[in-house]
């Protein structure tokens, strides 16, 4: 009975002196390393999956924001009136624009002007938005009117909307169907007023599918009165 535990005892200190033997270490060194395999794969997936996620987000931000200004300015618009100043035409379509040497798409006059005491400007303020450049990936620029007052050409502060743009579109909605021109400076026109509704639709660049631009619907609550004696 000595004999045999003195015998096992001497079997287990000799292995421990010794250490693990090649097979062990080939095994041990097997199964690190198909766990470093499957953990660099999901590492690296997720890298990538970051990545993609992180373009598409820059991509569509600049849409976005482009969106939200063209937004802003059409449901804040100020309803015509015939020689009026503050409040001039809303026009849609092969526009030419005061004060600029090329034709815009969309004109009109707003109240999204930010007042400072640097600037003696109010709040309205006449936009104009129109492609420039050649060929199908050209850029959206939003030129802005601040001093409507003034007796000589009015100078204009050109903004850079949107770049690598294809077509910009715009409709106008009269109650009963969508146009693509509009003019409440026209006397012989159907309707002096503003639509009821714009529609814009953005194609982004040559690359991308025609058959799916970006659209944009905004609807415009702004009715004008008829009140006589009266120059805005």
């Amino acid at each position: 009975m000595n004999v045999r535990n003195s015998i096992g005892t001497t079997g287990l200190g000799e292995r421990a002196r010794h250490g693990f033997t090649l097979i062990e270490l080939i095994l041990a060194i097997g199964l690190a390393a198909i766990v470093l395999v499957a953990v660099n794969g999901a590492f690296f997936g997720a890298v990538r999956l970051r990545n993609r996620t992180a373009e598409t987000i820059d991509a569509a931000a600049p849409l976005d924001q482009a969106a939200e200004i063209l937004r802003r300015d059409l449901s804040c618009a100020v309803a015509p009136k015939p020689d009026g100043v503050m409040s001039g035409a809303f026009r849609a379509g092969n526009v030419s624009a005061l004060g600029l040497g090329q034709p815009v798409q969309l004109e009109f006059h707003t109240a999204t002007a930010v007042m400072d005491r640097t600037q003696p400007w109010g709040e309205v303020q006449r936009v104009a938005y129109g492609l420039r450049g050649n060929g199908n990936s050209r850029d959206l620029y939003r030129s802005v009117t601040r001093n409507l007052l003034t007796l000589g050409t009015p100078q204009t502060e050109d903004q850079l909307v949107l770049r690598d743009v294809s077509q910009f579109r715009v409709q106008c909605f009269d109650g009963a169907m969508w146009t693509e021109t509009w003019d409440t400076s026209d006397t012989a026109a159907l309707s002096t007023n503003l639509p009821l509704a714009v529609r814009l639709q953005i194609q982004r660049g040559a690359n991308s599918d025609p058959s799916n631009p970006t659209e944009l619907l905004v609807p415009v609550r702004v009715v004008a009165r008829n009140i006589s004696n009266t120059t805005l």
